[in-house]
C-alpha cells in the first residue's frame, strides 16, 4: 500500500527515537502506520488516537488493565530486543509522537506493516502477527526449567527473547529458531479491538476472552498447530459507558462478542497465513 502525504521535515527526537512524518490516511480505527528510527534500524508502530471518552481493557505492558486511554501504540523493534524496560521504552515513543495522558503500548518483533486487519458489524481488528516462536498455552512444567531472571520476564505485548524461553519439554526448542543459517524468528501475535458501542466492565474481560478464542481458531484454521506465542497480547477499546453501564455481554454467542470474534478471526487468520 502506498503511503500518502509524505513530508520532508525533519523528524523529531526524544530519547533515540526519532519519528518521521510518514502516514497512511486509514480509517481511525485501524490506526496511523507511523515510521521512526531507532538505533540504526528503521521501525513502525502503529498509534490509535482515540481522544477522550474511551476505555480500553488489555494485557498491554504498558496502561494494562481497565481505565479511560487516550492512545494505543503498537510499536516494532529488532528481533533480539535488548531493553529490559519496555514500558519506559514505549512512554518514549508516545511522547515522541507528541502523545499525552494514559494509554496503553504493546511491543513485537514482528513487522508492524504487515498488519491485517478484519471488520464485522462495526467492530474493526487490527492484528500483528509474528509466528516463529509459537507453541501451546497449556505446555508441560519441568524441574529442569532455566533459573528466572526477572529482566527475562514475559511481558503481554513484548517482544519475544528465544534464548531466555520455553524448558525443555515444550514445543519449542531455542535452539530451532538460533541453529547456524537460520534467521531469527519473531514472536507475538497483539491484537486490537475497537467497538462503536459501550461494554460494561464484566463484557470488556469477556472480549479479551472471545478474542482469544477467535484467535486460536484461527491458528488452527490456518493449519498451525498451536495456541500462540509466549507474549501475545489484546486490547479492546470502547466508548465510556453511561448510567446504561453499557452491553452486558460479549462472549462469542452475544451481538458483540459474535462480531469482535468474525473480525479477530479474519484479522489472524489473515496474518497467519503470511506470517514467518
Amino acid at each position: 500500500m502506498a503511503a500518502e502525504g509524505r513530508t520532508t521535515t525533519d523528524p523529531p527526537s526524544h530519547q533515540g527515537c526519532a519519528i518521521s512524518s510518514v502516514r497512511l490516511r486509514l480509517p481511525a480505527q485501524r490506526g496511523e502506520l507511523r515510521d521512526r528510527h531507532e538505533d540504526g534500524h528503521r521501525l513502525h508502530h502503529l498509534l490509535w488516537r482515540l481522544g477522550p471518552g474511551v476505555r480500553v481493557c488489555s494485557s498491554a505492558v504498558l496502561g494494562g488493565g481497565i481505565g479511560p486511554r487516550a492512545w494505543i501504540l503498537n510499536a516494532q523493534v529488532p528481533g533480539g530486543y535488548p531493553r529490559v524496560d519496555p514500558d519506559r521504552h514505549l512512554a518514549e515513543i508516545a511522547a515522541a509522537e507528541g502523545l499525552t495522558g494514559p494509554g496503553a503500548g504493546l511491543m513485537t518483533a514482528a513487522d508492524v506493516a504487515a498488519y491485517t486487519t478484519g471488520h464485522d458489524g462495526g467492530v474493526t481488528a487490527t492484528v500483528t502477527a509474528g509466528l516463529g516462536v509459537r507453541g501451546w498455552a497449556a505446555a508441560p512444567d519441568t524441574a529442569t526449567r532455566a533459573p528466572h531472571r526477572p529482566e527475562d520476564a514475559d511481558a503481554p505485548g513484548s517482544p519475544f527473547r528465544p534464548e531466555v524461553e520455553d524448558a525443555p519439554g515444550s514445543p519449542f526448542r531455542p535452539e530451532d529458531s538460533e541453529a547456524p543459517g537460520s534467521a531469527f524468528r519473531p514472536g507475538t501475535v497483539n491484537i486490537v479491538v475497537t467497538l462503536p458501542v459501550a461494554l460494561s466492565d464484566a463484557a470488556l474481560v469477556n472480549a479479551v476472552a472471545t478474542a482469544t478464542e477467535a484467535k486460536v481458531q484461527a491458528l488452527l484454521d490456518a493449519g498451525l498447530d498451536c495456541s500462540g506465542t509466549p507474549t501475545d497480547a489484546v486490547c479492546v477499546a470502547a466508548p465510556e459507558p453511561g448510567q446504561d453501564g453499557g452491553e452486558p455481554f460479549a462472549g462469542p454467542r452475544s451481538t458483540w462478542g459474535a462480531r469482535i470474534a468474525r473480525a479477530v478471526h479474519t484479522a489472524v487468520l489473515a496474518g497467519a497465513r503470511t506470517a514467518p
